[in-house]
């Protein structure tokens, strides 16, 4: 007769020091155990009513021991250990006093460095542009460059879960909300260059953001004059259900009030997001990721006037408008992950998301400027006043642009560790269906004539002599466009650490493959396909320094997306092929202690050769392509980020970037691309008054030189390269805690109920920075010279913030 022992249950999360989950933690007891998953959760069966000893062990922590536990037939329980670093070598990785080594070129961002440093668009992004191989001269985008690329080469994951940002957005003051929503954050994980093989086809850098599983319920609350989000944790009884949530409303009046152009403004900017995991077992977990998002931009200009030039030649241009603009961006996202643990090497997933975006532009705008010279005489009654006119004229704008897009993806992907090697696999089918109607018009009108288009078929000789023939937009666009594509791609890679002669050595190398084909109305089909592999080797040598150099390696592909399909006229041009970036990146990280306290300094420089380039344009965030293919291009550069606790307590860092990118269009020569941001410095501090340690504050600087500032349309970009003004930017945060981990109080005092809780006041552009992101191009009537006028920027404002955690 055979008898089957009783049973318990342990379980719980695994946290370090900052309370961030760690995945990868192995729980043994004896010869048995299992591993942490990706949230820091694990369950582990034990033989009831026996004394057990537990063992939690994870690279570059210490060991966390549970000795002669007993559990009770049946019972659950939970234990929720905190691992703490150790610096000491283990298993072929060094761990130095700032944690555990970097060898595959991924930084790892603080979420409580994200959460309290300020930003006229606090969040991830913000922290992002402190890195120093990431551009962004807009405070009120979220959007950015990375290493020379644009804006739409950069992947974002939630939960590995792919994501989309809307399709129209042509200005940063319209784009409202960033995807990703801090409350709900866990890890952020960062790499500008040189991936991995497991990331998908872009040429510039991953963003990769895990939400937290929380292990208690909870609430968080925040509110400023930029507005206002809240957002709920919660779990169930025995553990097997957990839940973030989170609302949030932006309007960014504050901000545009304080540009040169005079509003009626009335934005609303809201979203709901929610991810959620239901564990069925051990074995199987699901998660669940939602999001809903309303963009409502309504926008009635009423005048500006922008004082520009030299001191010995000053020009102003005042402008009055009419008419408003009313763009709507609405965007669902649905996505469901199971993971299911096979054995304690081997996990397997299934992905599937459908995203969803229906966006209008609705424009009638006029607009009556004068061009003149200005009265700069300080003694005269009329300084800074127009004293003569250069130009007179009026443009009226018009646009009715509809867009509805749908994109499905299923995905299968697959991970197997043994003995520290470890395998990925994956493979994904991804369906696109966009819907685009455009419809944009463009009237200049110049002290009584109406200036045609400055092509061939177009010529006239206004004003010298009469031309009688119908009014024609000085620049149009008509099209509509019905286009589908079905995606292929799969990935393979593998892992290892190992040791030679003494020192330790991490490598990696893998492959990408992805087919395409277009098809829609009045489309050519089209089928294409790209090969990319990839590979990263790194080394820590046995020496007194704690040092680590990392190389790697790789070809990268992008497939056009729709937005890459439509050429400047609105066309479809189905042949466009993936752009190419072979990717070589050498990088070092030195870890020591300066002032006993930790530091780490990580340099790297880059190289990036790109063929198959579709060369575009940029005009404050809209990006427009000439599906060409017709260019090649490189880019290259270095950095340096200096990081550690200046203040002891507190983490701050100083980046240092350059670089270097052009382009040559069809053999005429190298000209300057339009993220050609040469040098870039960015300082994140934080501090506090030492005999009032709640006082805090968080600073950050960012100054970049200025990038080609366009060129009108129809223009030639070899003959304008003129740049903007270097972009200069510092914003501070003053901020005082009640309350917080480390100070409790009584159950009778009104600071009991809260976990935490601040309140200060954030001054964005601190020394009021004149910062412009493009031009308006001005024609002189006389000379018939165009002026580039910059369009400037926010000027300083003030925020009050308050932040609350129950």
């Amino acid at each position: 007769m055979s008898v089957t022992a009783q049973t318990a249950t342990i379980t719980g999360i695994v946290l370090d020091e900052q309370n961030t989950p760690l995945t990868e933690v192995n729980v043994s007891i004896g010869s048995g155990g299992t591993f942490s998953d990706a949230n820091g959760f694990y369950i582990l069966e034990l033989i009831a009513d026996v004394e057990t000893t537990i063992t939690f062990s994870h690279l570059g922590h210490k060991n966390v021991v549970l000795e002669k536990l007993v559990l009770k037939t049946n019972e659950a329980f939970e234990f929720n250990p905190v691992m703490k670093t150790d610096a000491i070598q283990m298993d072929g990785v060094t761990v130095s006093p700032t944690g555990e080594k970097n060898t595959d070129g991924i930084t790892t961002i603080s979420k409580d460095v994200i959460r309290k440093i300020p930003g006229a668009n606090a969040g991830v992004e913000n922290i992002l542009k402190l890195l120093p191989g990431v551009s962004s001269n807009n405070e009120l985008s979220t959007q950015y460059s990375v290493r020379g690329g644009n804006y739409d080469e950069n992947l974002v994951y939630v939960n590995e879960i792919e994501v989309y940002r809307p399709f129209l957005i042509r200005s940063a003051q319209q784009e409202g909300l960033s995807f990703v929503n801090t409350d709900l954050v866990s890890t952020v994980k960062f790499s500008p260059g040189g991936f991995q093989a497991k990331y998908g086809d872009k040429l510039s850098s991953v963003l990769d953001i895990t939400y937290k599983n929380p292990i208690d319920i909870g609430a968080q609350f925040e509110a400023s004059f930029l507005g206002a989000s809240a957002a709920l944790e919660t779990v169930s009884k025995n553990k097997n259900f957990t839940s973030v949530s989170g609302i949030r409303y932006r309007d960014n009046s504050l901000l545009v009030n304080s540009q040169q152009t005079k509003t009626n403004l009335n934005p609303i900017f809201f979203d709901a997001q929610t991810f959620f995991t239901y564990r069925f077992s051990k074995k199987f977990n699901l998660n669940f990721l939602g999001n809903i998002s309303l963009n409502d931009y309504q926008n009635e200009p009423l005048s500006r006037k922008t004082n520009f030039g030299t001191l010995n030649a000053p020009k102003s241009l005042l402008i009055k408008y009419e008419g408003r603009e009313n763009n709507k961006y609405a965007t669902e996202l649905a996505a469901v992950k199971a993971n299911y643990f096979l054995d304690d090497n081997t996990t397997l997933k299934l992905i599937s998301s459908i995203f969803h975006t229906s966006e209008q532009e609705r424009s009638d705008i006029i607009a009556s400027y004068e061009l003149g010279e200005v009265d700069s005489n300080l003694g005269s009654e009329t300084v800074g006043e127009i004293t003569s006119s250069k130009g007179l004229g009026s443009q009226f704008n018009r646009a009715r642009n509809d867009l509805d897009a749908l994109i499905f993806n299923l995905e299968h992907k697959g991970r197997n560790i043994k003995n520290q090697r470890v395998l990925e696999w994956g493979i994904k089918y991804t369906h696109e269906d966009i819907r685009d109607q455009l419809r944009e018009s463009e009237f200049i009108d110049s002290v009584g004539f109406s200036i045609r288009p400055p092509l061939p078929e177009f010529v006239n000789n206004q004003p010298e002599e009469p031309f009688d023939s119908p009014l024609e937009a000085y620049e149009s666009l008509i099209a509509k466009n019905l286009v589908k594509t079905n995606r292929f791609s799969a990935f393979a890679q593998f892992s290892d650490r190992n040791l030679w002669k003494d020192h330790n050595i991490y490598y990696n190398f893998g492959f990408r493959t992805h087919y395409w084909k277009v098809s829609g109305q009045n489309v050519l089909k089209t089928a294409q396909v790209v090969f990319s592999p990839r590979a990263q080797f790194a080394i820590k040598p046995n020496w007194e320094k704690d040092m680590l150099f990392r190389f790697s390696a790789g070809v990268y592909h992008q497939p056009p997306f729709y937005r890459e399909l439509r050429d400047n006229i609105g066309t479809i041009q189905p042949n466009v092929k993936a752009q190419q970036s072979i990717h070589f990146v050498l990088g070092n990280e030195y870890s020591f202690n300066l002032w006993n306290r930790p530091f780490s300094l990580s340099t790297e420089a880059y190289y990036k050769k790109l063929n198959n380039v579709n060369t575009y344009t940029i005009e404050d965030v809209r990006i427009r392509y000439l599906a060409n293919n017709n260019a090649k291009a490189y880019v290259y550069g270095g950095e340096l980020r200096l990081n550690g606790a200046f203040v002891p307590g507190t983490e701050s860092w100083v980046s240092i970037g350059y670089l270097k990118t052009e382009e040559n269009s069809d053999n005429r020569g190298y000209i300057a691309r339009p993220t050609d941001q040469r040098l870039k410095f960015a300082i994140l501090f934080q501090d506090y008054i030492p005999t009032i340690p709640d006082v805090k504050m968080y600073l950050n600087l960012v100054y970049n030189t200025g990038v080609p500032g366009g060129s009108p349309s129809y223009a030639d970009p070899y003959i304008f390269q003129n740049r903007l003004r270097d972009y200069k930017r510092a914003d501070l945060g003053i901020s005082y805690i009640f309350a917080n981990e480390s100070k409790s109080y009584p159950k009778n005092h009104w600071l009991n109920k809260f976990k935490a809780l601040n309140v200060g006041f954030e001054v964005f552009n601190l020394f009021n920075a004149q910062n412009s992101i493009t031009n308006t191009w001005v024609r002189d009537v006389d000379s018939k010279q165009q002026f580039a006028v910059p369009n400037f920027l926010t000027s300083r404002v003030l925020n009050l913030r308050i932040n609350a955690r129950f």
